[in-house]
């Protein structure tokens, strides 16, 4: 097989690294941008073999220097996404339509063959929600500039480096009570990450240009069902108690004045809308790379860190000795 080179924006979060494993034992070249080199290249070059591997400190819309980065690739990938608007121009718009919307000018340009874009699920009902409309508006812009292009919109992803179990555990862990936006009734099918990279790597290696792929877990759980069964992992018993939603808004206007918010008033209008496939686009089992991973026996594997005792927690022990 010839070698192909792969290009990647967003290469050090926790779909990126289960990425570029995937890729560098395959036998693709990988490179890598970074806003800080420093701070990230010391996670990144960790995840392949010397040579196969290069990681290059760009700013993002510094289009004279990602340009040339185009020239060797054969292949693009956009990871790169926020979940809240910050300074620095980390905007929604910035983010999510302005550069998808060059790298698909210069995927077009330099006949790349292959461009792959990471958006969400379940955006086209959340009309009034800002990280919903830029979301569209990024594939919009994409398909407009380079048609050939693969829209990926995953659920909710998560694994051990994820920011979504890990996060929730520590809350659980912390925290007496636990408010339920919505009831706790908002709908989502997570997919684990090994199972996002599998989907990405048929892409890839099997040419699929499917425009958009809803990519989807195994499972389907409330928000309500999720927080329970974390609970149940952790072993610990909490109060889950619903939220009014003039209550719910006034606490996320709260919570997103700090750097890190945990939840912010768009995130909490996004919550409204079910976190479901549309049934307009094929998802990743009509493509015959179906998920294989289920979430409870996944988060299993990592939860003892919030347990009492963590690994040698009496649970745990009791697992180990069973095994």
């Amino acid at each position: 097989m010839k070698e192909k080179n792969c290009l990647i924006f967003g290469g050090s979060g926790q779909i990126g690294r289960h990425l570029i494993r995937k890729l560098t034992k395959n036998n693709y070249r990988v490179t890598v941008v970074t806003r800080n080199i420093h701070q990230k290249s010391y996670v990144i070059k960790t995840q392949a073999n010397a040579g196969y591997i290069d990681i290059v400190e760009a700013k993002i819309f510094d289009e004279n220097r990602i340009r040339k980065l185009f020239e060797k690739a054969d292949i693009c990938i956009n990871l790169i996404g926020i979940l809240y608007e910050s300074k620095k121009g980390n905007t929604f718009d910035n983010i999510h339509s302005l550069f998808p919307s060059i790298l698909a000018k210069l995927c077009k340009e330099y006949n790349i063959k292959n461009f792959i874009h990471l958006s969400a699920l379940g955006i086209n009902q959340a009309t009034d929600s800002n990280y919903a409309k830029s979301k569209l508006e990024g594939e919009k812009n994409i398909l407009n500039n380079f048609p050939l292009a693969t829209i990926l919109r995953p659920s909710i992803v998560y694994s051990v480096d994820d920011n979504f179990t890990t996060n929730f555990m520590t809350m659980l862990n912390r925290l007496p009570m636990f408010p339920l936006y919505y009831s706790g009734k908002t709908k989502f099918v997570p997919i684990h990450c090994s199972d996002l990279t599998e989907i990405i790597f048929n892409v890839i290696s099997n040419n699929i240009n499917s425009n958009i792929i809803e990519c989807i877990g195994p499972e389907t759980f409330s928000f309500k069902e999720i927080l329970e069964k974390l609970l149940e992992l952790i072993e610990k018993k909490r109060i889950l108690i619903p939220l009014p939603f003039f209550v719910a808004n006034l606490s996320a206007k709260f919570f997103q004045i700090f750097p890190k918010p945990l939840i912010t008033q768009d995130q909490l209008r996004l919550l409204k809308y079910d976190n479901l496939p549309s049934g307009k686009y094929k998802t990743n089992f009509q493509i015959n790379v179906p998920s294989t991973r289920y979430f409870l026996k996944e988060v299993e594997k990592y939860c003892y860190m919030w347990r009492e005792g963590g690994q040698f927690s009496v649970k745990n022990y009791k697992t180990k000795i069973e095994q």
